[in-house]
């Protein structure tokens, strides 16, 4: 037992969370697009009445790490549906309120 404080067994992993990557990103698009060798996915920000979007983080994997992701957010999906309910999906795309964030100006 004492020697495990010491040495933590080997298939364990500490991993550190900063407080400003603790805050997350707010993300409402995603952008996938994949070579032989890795899958880029960019995460963006789309706000209502404005023109441009901006990519708000890129994450770069391995085809055999997106698979597992794919796998993990099924599981994810899976245990949030049986908690939550079924999660409505349309086809269309995200419509916000022409004031969305406030009042709008006048000219």
């Amino acid at each position: 037992m004492a020697d495990e404080k010491v040495n933590p067994p080997q298939n364990q992993i500490n991993i550190e969370l900063s407080e400003e990557i603790a805050e997350g990103i707010y993300s409402n698009l995603a952008m996938i697009a994949h070579s032989n060798s890795e899958f880029v996915i960019d995460f963006i920000r789309l706000m209502p009445g404005v023109p441009k979007a901006k990519v708000k983080s890129r994450i770069v994997i391995t085809p055999e790490h997106a698979k597992r992701l794919l796998a993990a957010l099924k599981d994810n999906i899976n245990k949030y549906e049986a908690t939550f309910g079924s999660i409505k999906q349309t086809n269309d795309l995200p419509t916000f309120p022409m004031n969305f964030g406030g009042t709008m100006g006048e000219a």
